[in-house]
């Protein structure tokens, strides 16, 4: 994609020059873009764009879309092999190669993410009438995590749970002003959460979104953004970084919410007592 753009370059006209530039430097999130974002952005119309997209062979913004969107995964498994190979070549001491680099994760994580920000955050969880919690593919189970903990500390928490856009619509219908939708999505970022989120910001909703940078796409429809490093020395991602992130979150709230939490969590112990929940799937203290 970025080779055609270059190749076709001379003779684009300026309006589809202000396209390209904004293209080749900031590719990773203009992949996400609709037309008439990226036009916004780059400060053109809509109808550049497109032209733009024809130009390039494409008959569908859509589909050229697509293609950046490909191009950028195809970068990231690209950069990633090669470490495999490395790895490969010299397999020893792999776990500890492992954790430090999860380690080294975190430790670039703390200051990615001012305190304000981090308080904005917890201020919105804490008081939004309804929660809505969305991690697609590698981030589901982040967001069930988060989910699950926060329905600990507080009641009307939902895990959205979807395979497919028209779903995720049928699951954010009632969402709307005075609830927070937490968005969570790093490389390759999923187009679907952001059309969720889009979606949820013109329904008035507040957005979080956990991501891995300034950079992400995520960005654009969050007004908190809590960044995490995922990134790891194979295929797959660390995802240690941004756990963390969310144990920092649910701690806050915790804390804020002491008294109440304990209040719950002895009608809960009631509840398992009484229906005898972990009868039969959990042990005891070792020392009971």
């Amino acid at each position: 994609m970025l080779d055609d753009i270059t190749k076709l370059y001379p003779t684009m006209s300026q309006a589809q020059k202000k396209v390209a530039d904004y293209i080749t430097d900031n590719d990773e999130v203009a992949a996400f873009m609709t037309a008439a974002k990226l036009g916004k952005a780059a400060g053109v119309s809509e109808a550049t764009v497109v032209r733009f997209t024809a130009m390039l062979g494409y008959d569908k913004y859509s589909e050229f879309q697509q293609a950046m969107i490909d191009d950028i995964q195809s970068r990231l498994v690209s950069d990633k092999k090669s470490t495999t190979n490395k790895l490969k070549a010299d397999p020893s001491g792999l776990m500890k190669k492992v954790l430090v680099h999860d380690a080294q994760n975190i430790v670039d994580s703390i200051h990615m993410v001012p305190d304000t920000t981090f308080d904005m955050a917890v201020d919105m969880l804490e008081n939004a009438k309804h929660i809505y919690v969305l991690g697609i593919r590698n981030c589901a189970p982040l967001a069930e995590i988060l989910a699950y903990y926060l329905g600990v500390i507080r009641p009307d928490v939902k895990v959205v749970n979807s395979v497919n856009i028209s779903e995720l619509y049928e699951q954010l219908n009632w969402i709307g002003k005075g609830d927070v939708l937490v968005g969570i999505s790093f490389p390759r970022y999923s187009l679907r959460t952001l059309r969720a989120m889009d979606f949820a910001n013109s329904q008035g909703a507040r957005l979080i979104s956990i991501t891995d940078s300034e950079y992400s796409p995520m960005n654009m429809y969050s007004s908190c953004n809590l960044w995490a490093k995922s990134d790891m020395i194979t295929l797959l991602d660390s995802l240690v970084a941004p756990m963390s992130v969310i144990n920092a979150l649910v701690v806050a709230l915790y804390l804020r919410n002491e008294n109440k939490i304990q209040d719950n969590t002895e009608r809960l112990e009631k509840l398992w007592k009484n229906y005898q929940t972990y009868d039969k799937d959990e042990l005891g203290d070792p020392g009971e």
